[in-house]
């Protein structure tokens, strides 16, 4: 089967050449009319930290996907940032960003009948708009997260941006100094990267490794950190053997895996907000799933990672104590993750997760024991 079946309808054949000639002008050759062509769309804004750190992890993907004998071709996603718009009329557009996100990503992949698309965001409805798109469109596709921010440090105690949130109330009350809240928003957001708790963007992220969409181990990486972009291009290679397997999204996302990712957001204290985001993505994937299913999972996963905001941790933490792929081997071995979903590798969760210890490791008290959970 050759890899560029859609994209062969504007780059092969006599009345294909306006085509090509449009296509030689941004790099093409005479031998890359053959090789599959694809998308990644770059969520890269200076408007904000979670989605500021993006454009080095486009780079790489960029590179690793020439060189595993695709043509990507990149194109630009907007965002909008709930810590910067909330309490304004900014706040309205919100939500429906989703939407617009999903629309742009499907617009520019199925406008130019690229063969996959690499879905690279880092802000809150960056995750679902880009999962939405993906499903409805069916291409091979994967997600790569933008990472997560590193904490903040204000007189020894760890920062994320909602710690100014509630610095507002403090000092507002009377309760805090000067020196306090001016301290806190100063060192509250250190580097790039998104929200550092277990907010929405972190808790969207996690779930699509669980979902099998993304790389395992990737989505709680720091942001600036080498490793996040090298599991960028990584993420690209896993994609062009989707490509050559012929991985769809919808081949993915199922009933079952869904399940597990909403396993997975129990587990960590993820927030409320992947309600309506699993709620929407289900739709795109043509999967039946009410919000009575999230209430099913929750009366049987306990919750067992210690994570802000309920918790004492951040994302960083999880990923040195084992992060997602320690919690998922944990719930299959205790059988409350469907093992034999595929995953965007073509290996099902089950094989993927073999070389992960069924137990976390002693020396670390953010992911908690089966027989000691946070909560059950």
């Amino acid at each position: 089967m050759p890899l560029n079946k859609r994209s062969h309808l504007i780059t092969a054949g006599v009345a294909r050449a306006p085509n090509r000639a449009m296509l030689r002008a941004v790099g093409f050759g005479d031998r890359d009319f053959d090789k599959p062509i694809v998308g990644v769309a770059n969520g890269h804004s200076t408007m904000n930290p979670c989605n500021a750190g993006i454009q080095p992890l486009v780079d790489r993907a960029l590179a690793a996907l020439h060189d595993a004998g695709a043509m990507p071709q990149v194109f630009g996603v907007p965002t909008v940032t709930d810590g910067i718009g909330m309490g304004t009329e900014a706040m309205k557009y919100s939500l429906v960003s989703r939407e617009v996100i999903a629309d742009c990503i499907e617009t520019a992949v199925n406008g130019q009948a690229m063969d996959g698309v690499l879905v690279c965001g880092g802000c809150d409805k960056n995750m679902p708009g880009g999962m939405i798109a993906m499903l409805r469109m069916n291409v091979p596709g994967i997600y790569v997260y933008a990472g997560t921010i590193k904490p903040g440090k204000w007189k020894g105690q760890d920062l994320t941006v909602v710690s100014a949130f509630e610095a507002v109330g403090s000092y507002t009350a009377g309760r805090m100094s000067d020196e306090d809240f001016i301290g806190i928003e100063k060192n509250a957001c250190p580097s790039v990267g998104a929200c550092g708790g277990m907010f929405t963007a972190n808790t969207m992220s996690s779930s699509f490794e669980a979902l099998g969409m993304s790389v395992l181990g990737s989505s709680q990486m720091a942001s600036p950190d080498p490793e996040k972009a090298d599991s960028a291009a990584q993420s690209a290679l896993v994609l062009v053997n989707a490509i050559k397997q012929d991985i769809k999204p919808r081949d993915i996302v199922t009933r079952k895996s869904i399940e597990n990712a909403v396993a997975l957001i129990m587990a960590t204290g993820g927030s409320t907000n992947a309600v309506l985001h699993y709620l929407a993505i289900a739709h795109a994937a043509k999967v039946k799933w009410t919000i009575d299913d999230f209430e099913r999972v929750r009366r049987k996963v306990p919750v067992l990672c210690d994570l802000k905001p309920s918790g004492r941790y951040v994302a960083v933490d999880f990923h040195r104590a084992g992060g997602v792929p320690q919690v998922l081997k944990m719930l299959l071995k205790h059988g409350l993750l469907h093992g034999d979903c595929i995953t965007i590798t073509g290996r099902t969760m089950a094989q993927a997760l073999k070389d992960v210890q069924d137990a976390p490791r002693p020396d670390q008290d953010v992911i908690r024991p089966w027989a000691n959970p946070l909560y059950k």
